[in-house]
């Protein structure tokens, strides 16, 4: 199963978070899948940064928040978007339809030496 989950960077006693979705047989600091965001719980107040669009993605493939990361989703208002909006499958067939560019070939000629 995907986690979305805390990977801790930093020095001793100066934690600082990044946002990952990653394996949950992975170890917490291991390999993961993507970088999302950050979560530095020093600063007053802390700082949260989060890329909506892919966290959105994410829980809509089926990737599960752990509790911290449920809470700082919530806190973004990401999760509420989630649960409320319109379901990713439809939003992201939408985006693709709408980033297709239609190009038409050059006429073939054929060269005769």
């Amino acid at each position: 199963m995907v986690k979305i989950r805390l990977r801790r960077t930093g020095a001793k006693k100066r934690p600082n978070y990044r946002v990952v979705v990653a394996d949950e047989r992975a170890p917490r600091d291991g390999a993961f899948i993507e970088i999302i965001g950050y979560y530095n719980p020093l600063t007053d107040p802390p700082t949260i940064v989060i890329e909506k669009d892919r966290a959105i993605a994410w829980l809509g493939k089926g990737a599960k928040p752990t509790e911290t990361m449920a809470r700082l989703l919530s806190k973004v208002g990401i999760l509420q978007e989630f649960k409320s909006g319109v379901p990713e499958k439809e939003s992201s067939v939408k985006a693709e339809v709408e980033s297709v560019e239609i190009q038409e070939s050059p006429p073939e000629t054929e060269e005769k030496e």
